[in-house]
């Protein structure tokens, strides 16, 4: 092997073909990162696959990239972001292809146009002339599982992603972390090694959108040019809305599991709380994960409980809607939790104000008659889920509805008036439960319904409204909510989905990441498909 290897400098080399089998001897030849420069299937049966290689080299130590490009038709597109990943990728690097010239033509492309890179692996924004085949806003759940399948679907494509954070979450771990049953830092990691590979990733902010000269204006650089755009932001939590809650966060018992740094404290609130008034709280409806308010009351209860002092806790639940959970099979099971912990239930009660050092938190609660009445209580544990809202950038576009949503067809995900835009995950208009559950199915969707479009081919995929909350009812047990448009439910497993269940837990707390991390964000779409498709 080492024969058929060309070094140009200390740091870069370039081969032909390269198997599985070779990963092993790269790394014990001091290599640290492989570049895949061959589109998959270009030889047919006989190449070996881009996700073998990429196992392998996992398996091997190595940084693995795939970054395939057509023989005579490399781009500056793609000699910019090749010209990225040898400034950032750690060193030595072998590129290879079918005989290497490729590589090789790459690196000199590279070589000669190279600017100064940026320190997080994130592309220059500063001058962006190309149009770009797909333009993706946000670097999420949604966008990034999208990009994923799409470069699977077809390789060739030029597709960035807009995304300013350097850091991606695995959100729906944080419940977990905030009832002590799972490590806060499993849940993050560098949002360079998250991107998948080949898709530029554009660290800006998105300031608006131009969607008759199809551009989107960044807060860094010039306007990016599209064919089409996918705009799945997530989106915002206004921690601002509710006056005194800010300046309280992280302190004088006061917390939520809906942020990263926050959710830990959670749990040492938890840990230390012996007697007193707890308090949880729901805002109106659209949020982020329908269940989770009253997942962390369950899971508090459930330590209270097996430590003996939660006949101590005067546990109040204050929801600003009118019931418990929004699809109705799933409220017995749920009420048999909430008496056994003795939970006091306030409807139409909502968060107003909080004063962090004296303890006190208003509410105001609204009788059958639309009466409203400003309630105090004290409280010595409050966790609180923000009102949420679409993005600003969506809110004040053409592209939102008028709840500022972007407005899509809810079965296909095109937008109503744009047709080259699609949308999906939190930020998208369609009526479904917003949990990465509802990303992953809606990943097919766009994927497919977007490559149609771009082909001129009628959209062929639809989508049910599925989204999944597992509802944590107590330490080891869980309710695996799964339930589509009006409320029907969409178990995956042939079991009865309102009984708590030990084998939802272990789903929840140690397959699903596992699934997040090496499956959704790598384009593979394991039970992924709708059932209307």
């Amino acid at each position: 092997m080492a024969a058929n290897i060309t070094r140009h400098t200390d740091k870069f080399s370039t081969a032909p073909q390269l198997s599985p089998e070779d990963m092993a001897g790269i790394a014990a030849l001091g290599f640290r990162t492989v570049i895949n420069n061959r589109p998959d299937g270009e030889a047919g049966p006989s190449q070996p696959s881009s996700d073998a290689i990429a196992r392998a080299a996992e398996t091997a130590g190595l940084v693995y990239i795939h970054l395939p490009v057509i023989s005579g038709q490399i781009t500056e597109l793609q000699a910019r972001q090749f010209a990225e990943m040898l400034a950032l990728r750690p060193g030595p690097i072998l590129a290879f292809c079918r005989s290497g010239a490729r590589s090789q033509n790459l690196y000199q492309m590279a070589s000669g146009q190279r600017t100064k890179p940026s320190t997080t692996g994130a592309a220059s924004a500063c001058n962006w002339g190309d149009t770009q085949d797909i333009v993706i806003v946000g670097g999420g759940s949604a966008g990034i599982g999208l990009a994923a399948s799409l470069k699977k679907r077809q390789p060739n494509l030029q597709i960035a992603i807009i995304e300013p954070k350097d850091k991606h979450y695995y959100q729906p771990s944080w419940t977990l972390v905030g009832a002590g049953e799972f490590n806060l830092q499993d849940s993050v990691r560098d949002m360079a090694s998250v991107m998948p590979a080949g898709v530029t990733w554009i660290r800006a902010a998105v300031t608006g959108f131009d969607p008759e000269n199809k551009k989107v204006t960044i807060d860094k650089g010039n306007p990016i040019s599209y064919q089409n755009l996918v705009v799945a932001p997530g989106l915002k939590l206004n921690w601002q809305a509710i006056p005194g809650l800010e300046d309280t966060l992280g302190k004088n018992g006061v917390t939520s599991n809906y942020r990263f740094d926050l959710a830990p404290y959670t749990w040492e609130l938890v840990r230390q709380m012996k007697s007193g008034t707890a308090l949880f709280t729901q805002p109106a409806m659209p949020i982020k994960c329908a269940g989770a308010p009253q997942k962390a009351m369950y899971l508090s209860c459930s330590d209270w409980e097996q430590r003996g002092v939660l006949k101590n806790i005067s546990v109040n639940f204050h929801n600003a809607g009118a019931v418990l959970f929004g699809v109705a099979d799933f409220v017995p099971p749920l009420m048999v939790y909430v008496k056994r912990y003795n939970a006091h239930l306030h409807f139409t009660s909502t968060l107003v104000a909080v004063d962090g050092p004296a303890k006190k938190a208003w509410f105001d609660e609204k009788d059958a008659s639309g009466n409203v009445t400003r309630v105090e209580k004290s409280f010595d544990m409050l966790h609180v889920v923000p009102p949420q809202t679409a993005p600003d950038v969506v809110r004040e576009s053409r592209l939102a509805n008028a709840d500022g949503w972007v407005e899509v067809n809810q079965v296909t995900l095109q937008h109503v008036r744009y047709t080259d835009i699609f949308s999906l995950g939190d930020a998208c208009s369609s009526p479904n439960a917003k949990t990465a559950a509802a990303a992953r199915k809606q990943i097919v969707v766009v994927a497919e319904n977007l490559l149609a479009a771009r082909s001129g081919r009628a959209l062929p995929t639809k989508y049910d409204g599925y989204g999944s909350c597992p509802l944590t009812v107590e330490k080891g047990r869980i309710v695996l909510a799964e339930f589509g448009f009006g409320g029907k439910l969409l178990p995956t497993f042939p079991l009865n989905p309102t009984v708590p269940r030990r084998s939802a837990w272990i789903l929840k707390k140690n397959i699903l990441p596992w699934v997040y991390w090496n499956l959704m964000l790598k384009g593979h779409e394991w039970l992924a498909r709708s059932e209307t498709d």
